[in-house]
């Protein structure tokens, strides 16, 4: 199996992805803050969508594109412009929608399924940390010259969700345990979301002042 990278290359990529998963970023807290809101089988679904995202992500490095896209200062600017956009529209959303406006659990339907999904995949698919991991990180595990370059990318993109879905799952489970607490103190809630608001925020600061590399 040509594809598999060696195990020296495969513990050090799990401990960067572990390290990764387990960093607060913009996935994490949309995911948290769908577990307080709606409980957690929307937030799993956002982590569903998150994956979707990461797929997206490995495809692009797999087969060459980001690299395109890094090396165009005009395609490189629509990114991060789009990016920084998203999560500024989220933390709006976090202010106006917060969890405090939604004490009731919804039980998701067809359209809040895939509304929770759709929100997962954008925002990992505009995640600053994971652009940067995947355009500039993922590469380094492999070798330009290796003939099964394109194989390993896609192997340790899959493995880059199967370690990192675990992580994002106990969060929403820790998220949603505590929520019963949580909405009883609503004060907190709303100081909750407001610091939602501020992550996506700062998120969306650092993705528009990132540069292609």
């Amino acid at each position: 199996m040509d594809f598999l990278p060696s195990l020296p290359t495969l513990f050090g990529f799990a401990a960067a992805t572990l390290l990764l998963a387990a960093t607060p970023g913009p996935d994490m807290t949309l995911s948290i803050s769908r577990a307080l809101s709606q409980g957690k089988k929307a937030a799993l679904l956002v982590v569903l969508g998150t994956s979707f995202g990461i797929v997206v992500h490995t495809l692009l490095v797999a087969f060459g594109i980001s690299a395109l896209i890094t090396a165009s200062p005009t395609a490189f600017l629509a990114l991060k412009t789009g990016g920084a956009a998203y999560l500024l529209w989220l933390a709006v959303q976090a202010i106006r929608h917060g969890s405090t406006l939604s004490i009731k659990r919804v039980d998701g339907a067809g359209g809040a399924a895939i509304s929770n999904i759709s929100s997962g995949f954008w925002v990992n698919l505009l995640n600053p940390k994971v652009i940067i991991f995947f355009m500039t990180f993922l590469p380094q595990f492999v070798s330009a010259n290796d003939a099964s370059v394109t194989g390993k990318l896609l192997f340790l993109g899959a493995l880059f969700i199967v370690i990192g879905m675990p992580v994002n799952m106990l969060v929403v489970f820790t998220a949603d345990w505590l929520s019963s607490w949580l909405q009883r103190n609503r004060g907190f809630m709303r100081a909750l979301d407001y610091s939602f608001a501020g992550v996506f925020s700062v998120f969306a600061a650092k993705i528009f002042m990132a540069t292609a590399r």
